[in-house]
Formats: structure tokens, C-alpha cells, sequence
């Protein structure tokens, strides 16, 4: 079982090798034995996570996060996957996420938000799972979504302009950052519409969302754009 998982760390996280025979109850029972014995080592450390030789369901992805924080003081910013391009972005997230803590608390909330559910922050947060229609999110921070946003998002709560909401993909029903409200337009009939920089991609990439000359602007994370 020893040779069950393996953990490789960079700079950013560190890369789980899984066994890809070994049944996923007995693989999960090594990743929480594992990470007991190596708890002391990461102390309260705050870093990303990759997966390496197995595929992986989103449960089971989130199921192996959750051994690993309740038998560890680690807090999982991100997942990463074996793309290079989705590696990058988490690269500059990871960064940004701790420029947007910087001197207080964030928070980390994993599981996906239902229609009707409202979480509330009074700081940054990271939220692992997606944001379904009919769902808030407020936040006096910035808002990270590592999923699928399609319900409402408000960063900057207290009238911060300079925050953020970042999403893997973004389809929110609106957006609000400070005082700026946009919504997803079914027509173009709007004057207060979110713009976009570039054509949207025929396949959904990680998007970030923050005002620019009194506008709510949506751009690829991986254009190396800064907030």
C-alpha cells in the first residue's frame, strides 16, 4: 500500500502519482495514511494539488481532498490538471490568491453551491465545486470559483472596485463587483453590459471578471491579464 500514492511537492502544490489498478475505497484509505504520517511536514501549508497516473471522477477528486484536509492542517487552494496551459493559470491564481490575503483571513469552501443556497464572506474566498443557477455568493474579498459559475457572484461587497471574481468557466447569471452591476444580456439592449476583450472560445477556459473604466470586463486568465 506504501507505493499507493506517492507525493512529489514544487513550488505551488504537490502532485499526487495514484495507482491506477488499486480500487478507489483502498487508494483513498492510503492517501489519508499517507498524509497522517506526512501532517508534521506540511504543517498549516496552503497549496495546490495535482493528480498523476489515474483518472479521476469529480467526486473522487473531491472525496481525496477531503482525506487529505482532515488528516492535515493543509488548506487546498486549487486543483491542477495535467494541462499545461490550466497549470500556468493556476500558477498566477495561486499568486493572486495570496496578494488578495495578504494580511487577513481567506476562506475555503468545498462543495458546490445548489439554487437557493447563499454563502457569505467576509473575506477572499475559494470556493472548489460550482455555483448552480439560483445561487449567491457575496464576498468583501474576491470571489476564486475552481468549477462552473452560473449563479450570482458579488465580490468587493463593500464597495471595492479593485476586486475580483475568477471562475474555470464563467456563465453567471450576473455580476456584481463594488458598486457595478452586469448582467448576461439574452439581446444586446443593455448599456450596462459585461464586455468582452476577445471572441468567446469554442471551448470553455478559466475566466476572470473585474471593473475597467466603470465597466464589469470578462478575460482569459491565461492572457497573462493582472487585477
Amino acid at each position: 500500500m506504501s507505493q499507493a500514492v506517492v507525493i512529489k511537492s514544487n513550488k505551488y502544490g504537490i502532485q499526487l502519482f495514484l495507482d491506477p489498478e488499486m480500487p478507489f475505497d483502498g487508494l483513498l484509505q492510503a492517501v489519508a495514511e499517507k498524509f497522517e504520517d506526512s501532517a508534521k511536514f506540511f504543517k498549516d501549508a496552503k497549496l495546490a494539488v495535482s493528480f498523476e497516473g489515474r483518472e479521476l471522477t469529480q467526486e473522487e477528486s473531491f472525496r481525496i481532498i477531503e482525506a487529505i484536509t482532515e488528516h492535515t492542517d493543509i488548506t487546498v487552494i486549487c486543483i491542477v490538471d495535467n494541462e499545461t496551459a490550466h497549470a500556468d493559470l493556476f500558477k498566477q491564481q495561486i499568486d493572486t490568491y495570496y496578494e488578495s490575503i495578504a494580511g487577513k483571513n481567506g476562506e475555503f469552501y468545498r462543495g458546490s453551491l445548489r439554487s437557493g443556497q447563499d454563502l457569505e464572506s467576509e473575506s477572499s474566498i475559494v470556493i472548489v465545486g460550482d455555483v448552480h443557477p439560483g445561487a449567491r455568493i457575496i464576498s468583501r474579498g474576491n470571489i476564486i470559483i475552481l468549477g462552473t459559475l452560473q449563479g450570482n457572484a458579488r465580490a468587493g461587497a463593500g464597495g471595492n472596485l479593485n476586486c475580483f471574481v475568477a471562475a474555470l468557466e464563467m456563465r453567471p447569471a450576473q455580476l456584481q463587483i463594488g458598486d457595478v452591476t452586469a448582467r448576461i444580456p439574452e439581446k444586446r439592449t443593455r448599456t450596462r453590459i459585461i464586455r468582452h476583450r476577445e471572441k468567446a472560445p469554442v471551448a470553455a477556459e478559466p475566466q476572470i471578471a473585474v471593473v475597467k473604466g466603470g465597466d464589469i470586463y470578462i478575460e482569459p486568465i491565461s492572457k497573462g491579464n493582472s487585477v
